[in-house]
């Protein structure tokens, strides 16, 4: 009997990139939100500090892993707030370029705008970078606006509602996925509402990368850096995990407004007057009868979103405001108003409460 040798060649083995906590955390969260992992454009607003650059280098370790396969489109908008400004922009578009991304920059100024509007810089600010982002949306067909904010965001966010006498809907903090627009197609998207700032400028460092750090986050005029740099950190001498205590109180709260959400859809419903059928836009009037037979919590709840509907928006709408127009149920005297912020107004006629603009 012959024994012949016998040769086998192995393949080399292909290694898969290894992929970081940080990254891996990031898929874990984008599953949940059910995000596409693919076929789909993305737009990431990056303003080049720690959190953003943090989210931007995941998102393209997530791609060179083979865990993400999305079209990342990187968005930009210079403030023109300060005279560095310019440089920000141009960092934000090189960085993009190096991972072989697309970049969108915008520029406002939003100084000029909150003066013309009487606004605070900070909401100024807001509004213009949404505004921006979703125009870019719009340009780049993308259904997800990424934006980078982290559970010291949330922390902040729910501490300034507070102090401004918000209800249960404010104190629930940022949703981790909300509509962008009026159209229900275009989703903000904030994937990181799980880490904490220094995980994000932890896993820059991890990646070599550095990041912009903005002056104007250390400017102690603004009410956000202040609850940053001096209330967060007085809280934190009583409970050095103040940050995921307020983070998980938030959430139980969005969970209850969930559940509410139904019912108070459900009564505004009931309690809405038909509109004049010559113009479809106006706000139909509330029921007084109907809104005074059901719980406060409840009618508060049909009263904020009437309000939030019929102005545009909720912004600026405080539980005093809520107060005031629920007060408007009790007796049958009319006549009464409610002046609302931004010139409009409630005011409550016989059995109907009707809602008036600033022109009406």
């Amino acid at each position: 009997m012959t024994c012949r040798s016998m040769r086998f060649t192995i393949a080399p083995m292909r290694r898969t990139p290894r992929v970081s906590q940080f990254a891996r955390l990031l898929l874990v969260e984008w599953r949940k939100l059910k995000l596409p992992l693919s076929d789909e454009t993305i737009v990431v607003g990056v303003s080049g500090g720690a959190d953003s650059t943090a989210l931007l280098l995941a998102l393209n370790e997530l791609a060179n892993a083979g865990k993400l396969s999305a079209k990342i489109c990187v968005a930009h908008l210079d403030h023109k707030l300060r005279k560095t400004s310019a440089d920000d922009a141009r960092w934000v578009e090189n960085l993009a370029a190096k991972l072989g991304y697309e970049s969108v920059i915008g520029r406002s100024k939003v100084a000029e705008i909150a003066r013309a509007k009487n606004d605070n810089l900070e909401q100024a600010a807001r509004e213009a970078r949404y505004t921006f982002l979703a125009r870019t949306a719009k340009r780049k067909s993308a259904k997800y606006v990424l934006t980078a904010h982290t559970m010291d965001d949330q922390a902040e966010t729910v501490l300034l509602r507070l102090m401004r006498g918000s209800a249960g809907a404010g104190l629930g903090g940022m949703e981790a996925m909300r509509p962008l627009s009026s159209k229900a197609s275009l989703q903000l998207v904030r994937p990181l509402l799980w880490a904490r700032r220094a995980d994000t400028e932890n896993y820059c460092d991890l990646r070599k990368q550095k990041f912009l750090i903005d002056e104007m986050n250390t400017a102690l005029g603004f009410s956000r850096v202040r609850v940053r740099a001096q209330l967060l950190p007085l809280m934190q001498s009583f409970n050095n995990r103040i940050v995921e205590a307020i983070s998980r109180t938030a959430a139980q709260l969005r969970e209850d407004r969930a559940v509410l959400l139904s019912d108070s859809d459900e009564l505004l419903q009931r309690a809405s007057l038909s509109a004049d059928e010559d113009d479809e836009t106006e706000v139909p009037a509330l029921d007084v009868k109907v809104l005074a037979g059901e719980p406060p919590a409840l009618r508060r709840r049909a009263l904020r979103q009437w309000l939030s509907q019929a102005r545009g928006t909720a912004r600026r709408l405080e539980m005093v405001h809520l107060m005031a127009v629920d007060g408007l149920l009790e007796g049958t005297a009319g006549g009464r108003t409610v002046e609302l912020p931004g010139g409009s107004r409630v005011k409550r006629s016989k059995n109907r409460l009707e809602f008036q603009s600033e022109n009406d």
